[in-house]
């Protein structure tokens, strides 16, 4: 008997809520069935974790149809080790969002909010699981509809359009280098005929002559969505003029990151050990400048989105290592993210609606009328410093270490900015959280809703669990990591 194709409902089943969401007659109606359809994404994301072989290194849970024969395109879905937690992560991060968002029933067309929602849900999914690189692609650019809207339409801030506008040019002309570099992939497999495979493309690596351009295409188009400095200047802007959940979601799901691990390394192996002082050096700036750029803001958004530059450096800087450890700590970072990025996003926007701003010269002393919150703060901001026991440490250990190993110099420098990650922190924590409490703060702010609560406690309780129990992760990446690894070094220096 066949098994269900449990990657093409977990695509699917978000893009048929999208479209019920979008015809419901009333809004309520549209948020019951985004939650539900979110509830479902969760335990199908898990059940596909429950299936997977830990010991195999290869696809699994593969479905291949015929797409577009003309081209030799493929409806081509599969997950392995180093994709397959991203599902779970993806499915947590939307389904918080939309609970987060609850009460925006009252706000303008909010059945439009959630089917886009979900159809950014399901484009995302997707991305984790497309096989196929012309359907990768397809899926990629997809995304860019529901986030131009939801930024343009939903946004916090008055040049909120303008954020939306400067987001999609920006992503379009990734979107371009990243089609030339897999055109250029697709014509030059052995064979008369295009491929758009993969699988295939693994299994016959190109001619260093074919792989510079392929190399350098594909980092500009994944670079600008990592974002790598200095392609990031998109990110501050949208995370000061978009909504709060459209934030939470970018910064939490580094679809850029997963980019340079699935397709740029492995494609262009060659160019990838000979240039890996470049990728590493691009590492090292965004560390930095990421973390001197946070050390300077007065605004909690601003901080947390130069933060996440920062963040998203080390684990670029553990993928240019071409090593096993760095392979792991980087999954393990990208799920950590979810947690930990999406979750101190989402609770910015719970601490902006009590106070009306998330500027520092209007907060102080929010200890005391909001101790759950701060506390709650104070744990997801020590997890994304990569604090022991929580589910930010075994992975930025991991790529501290793999950095160390490969290149002191660089890890020397992404040490540096896990170190200035924790003083911009732990600043910005002392002055808004502690201290005498702002005179100019509402009389009454009320603490944490039961849905609120229930979004923001998930979120700890992972990062608590991941911290002291690590291994089932790293063992379940484990296999998939050494396959990646060993085939970047043993290919040929090009034919």
């Amino acid at each position: 008997m066949n098994s269900p194709p449990l990657l093409t409902v977990l695509i699917g089943l978000p893009l048929l809520g999208a479209f019920l969401a979008w015809l419901a007659p009333h809004p309520r109606q549209a948020r019951a069935l985004a939650v539900g359809v979110g509830i479902g994404e969760l335990l199908i994301s898990l059940n596909v974790v429950a299936k997977i072989d830990p010991q195999l290194s290869g696809f699994q849970l593969m479905e291949r149809h015929t797409w577009i024969p003309s081209i030799h395109a493929e409806y081509l879905l599969g997950v392995d080790g180093l994709s397959v937690l991203l599902l779970p992560a993806c499915a947590l991060l939307f389904l918080a969002t939309l609970i987060a968002n609850w009460n925006l029933t009252g706000r303008v067309l909010p059945n439009l909010y959630f089917a886009l929602l979900l159809l950014l849900e399901g484009v995302t999914m997707g991305l984790f699981c497309a096989l196929d690189a012309l359907l990768f692609f397809l899926f990629w650019e997809l995304t860019l509809i529901p986030i131009h809207f939801l930024i343009a339409l939903w946004g916090m801030g008055p040049d909120r359009r303008h954020a939306a506008v400067k987001y999609t040019l920006f992503m379009l002309a990734g979107g371009a280098a990243l089609l030339f570099g897999l055109l250029i992939m697709a014509q030059a497999q052995p064979g008369q005929t295009l491929s758009f495979d993969l699988t295939r493309w693994l299994q016959h690596p190109l001619p260093k002559s074919t792989q510079w351009p392929v190399f350098f295409l594909l980092l500009v188009g994944f670079g600008i969505k990592v974002p790598l400095v200095p392609l990031h200047v998109w990110l501050p802007i949208v995370s000061m003029e978009g909504p709060v959940s459209m934030t939470a979601i970018m910064t939490g799901l580094k679809l850029g990151a997963y980019g340079l691990l699935r397709f740029l390394l492995p494609l262009a192996p060659d160019v990838a050990r000979e240039l890996h002082w470049l990728l590493a050096g691009l590492a090292v700036v965004s560390i930095v400048y990421g973390a001197l750029s946070a050390l300077a803001q007065t605004n909690l958004r601003r901080m947390l989105a130069f933060s996440s530059i920062s963040h998203v450096g080390l684990v670029v800087l553990g993928l240019a290592t071409l090593t096993v450890q760095g392979v792991q700590g980087a999954v393990n970072q990208l799920f950590n993210f979810a947690l930990t990025s999406g979750g101190l996003f989402l609770l910015i926007g719970f601490l902006h609606q009590r106070v009306g701003s998330t500027d520092l010269i209007h907060l102080g002393g929010l200890a005391r009328p909001l101790p759950v919150m701060s506390g709650l703060f104070l744990l997801l901001g020590l997890a994304g410093m990569g604090m022991p026991l929580t589910s930010g440490f075994p992975g930025e250990l991991l790529l501290v270490i793999s950095s160390l190993k490969a290149h002191a110099g660089s890890g020397l420098a992404g040490l540096g900015g896990v170190i200035l990650g924790a003083g911009y922190f732990l600043g910005f924590y002392r002055k808004a959280f502690l201290g005498p409490l702002n005179r100019n703060l509402p009389e009454i702010l009320p603490e944490l809703l039961p849905r609120e609560k229930l979004v923001l406690y998930t979120f700890a309780g992972l990062i608590l669990l991941l911290g002291l129990y690590p291994d089932w992760m790293l063992d379940l990446s484990r296999a998939s990591a050494s396959a990646w690894a060993e085939r970047i070094a043993m290919v040929g220096t090009g034919r």
